[in-house]
């Protein structure tokens, strides 16, 4: 394993370079990037990243819009910027010495990354740069080899399960649990009857909120299954209203488009999330971190997924766990009710619905469930702890 360096720095302000490459890692990277300023107003961070990083002050070499993919497919057809982006960063280190590298989730990129640094296409950079990583790559649930990059790669790695701490150190691997960084960032900004009324909607009818993903085509391949999923429930349920919760990186057309060619009148809420999920009575949302942030919300919901068929093949293999949604794999049972690939036909997932929302013992035990992972996710203040780490380690 690359080894931390311990000898006193002689420069005035430390510098840390953080590299994240989707919406969620940009979230983090910027709460981590706040905490980091807090403890050291001097502190200088550089890196890849979204507007989020960006607002922190950080100096940004490449934005993750320009990396966003789909499937296997997606990435090969971005593979001359994915090796740009990986010169471009090595070049970075090695003219301005960060004190620490920090990578945020986005494995397909990063390890590859960490690799170079310290690989045989980094031997010119300094040796002595800690790599660490924050938010672990899934390699407990797809493709273990990649455990094996980590360890002779990675000086620590900062993880947000506990379960992620013990199964690192069985593999020799410093790793340190600092908590759920969602747990300090999953708030509603506006009270629920002020934000119904703000966005039209009414407090009497029952609200459910559409999250179809962060990623184009994530959106373009979920959220057509959720819109006739709505349409069938609204046929049942007359006194029903949808609310789709729209990310910024992604245009307002993509939405559009989609909602023109359904049946449903969706209110399209562009940058609120939690307050859309604080209104909703019931959720329909696309796998990924968005399944926890609406489980810390203790709202009930179904999670969807559908990619490109060729993309399906090839990913499903390599995945080890019975289920894909975060919430039950931290249950270790199915807790949520997963609609995945051909599973997810709109027929069923509106058939469903409707069971559950008429069932209260259903409900309750959902919500139970949802407590339980709550609880789980360890203490708050993850951004702080792991900012803490970070700083200790470079000084």
């Amino acid at each position: 394993m690359a080894k931390i360096n311990q000898e006193p720095r002689t420069r005035n302000q430390e510098h840390i370079l953080i590299v994240c490459g989707e919406p969620s890692g940009d979230l983090n990277a910027a709460h981590l990037a706040d905490s980091l300023k807090k403890l050291n107003p001097e502190i200088k961070i550089s890196g890849v990243g979204g507007e989020l990083l960006r607002k922190t002050g950080a100096e940004i070499y490449c934005d993750i819009k320009e990396l966003a993919v789909m499937g296997l497919f997606d990435v090969l057809r971005k593979l001359p910027k994915f090796f740009s982006l990986k010169k471009l960063i090595l070049e970075k280190i090695a003219q301005e010495k960060p004190d620490a590298i920090v990578l945020v989730d986005f494995s397909g990129f990063n390890l590859r990354l960490a690799k170079a640094i310290y690989g045989e296409h980094g031997r010119t950079i300094n040796k002595k740069i800690p790599v660490i990583y924050y938010v672990s790559p899934q390699v407990w649930a797809s493709r273990p080899g990649r455990v094996k990059t980590i360890k002779k790669y990675v000086s620590k790695m900062l993880v947000i399960f506990k379960f992620e701490e013990e199964f690192y150190k069985k593999h020799g691997i410093d790793a340190e649990f600092v908590g759920h960084p969602l747990l300090d960032i999953v708030k509603p900004t506006q009270e629920k009857a002020n934000f119904l009324k703000a966005c039209g909607l009414s407090e009497n009818k029952t609200t459910v909120a559409l999250l179809p993903g962060s990623r184009a085509g994530e959106i373009k391949n979920i959220l057509p299954i959720m819109a006739k999923s709505a349409e069938l429930i609204s046929e049942k349920m007359p006194n029903s209203q949808f609310v789709i919760a729209r990310a910024p990186s992604v245009e307002l057309k993509v939405y559009q488009e989609i909602i023109d060619n359904s049946k449903i009148d969706a209110t399209i809420i562009e940058g609120r999330t939690y307050d859309c999920l604080n209104i909703a009575d019931f959720a329909f949302v696309c796998s990924g971190t968005a399944t926890l942030e609406t489980a810390i919300m203790q709202k009930p919901f179904f999670i969807l997924y559908k990619m490109n068929f060729l993309n399906y093949l090839l990913y499903r293999p390599q995945v080890k766990l019975p289920f894909i949604g975060m919430v039950n794999i931290v249950a270790g049972r199915k807790i949520i009710p997963e609609f995945i690939q051909f599973g997810a036909k709109p027929e069923k997932i509106a058939e469903a619905f409707l069971g559950i929302l008429s069932n209260e013992t259903k409900l309750s035990q959902i919500k139970n469930g949802l407590s339980e992972i709550s609880s789980s996710l360890g203490p708050s203040n993850a951004s702080e702890s792991a900012a803490k780490i970070i700083l200790n380690i470079i000084s």
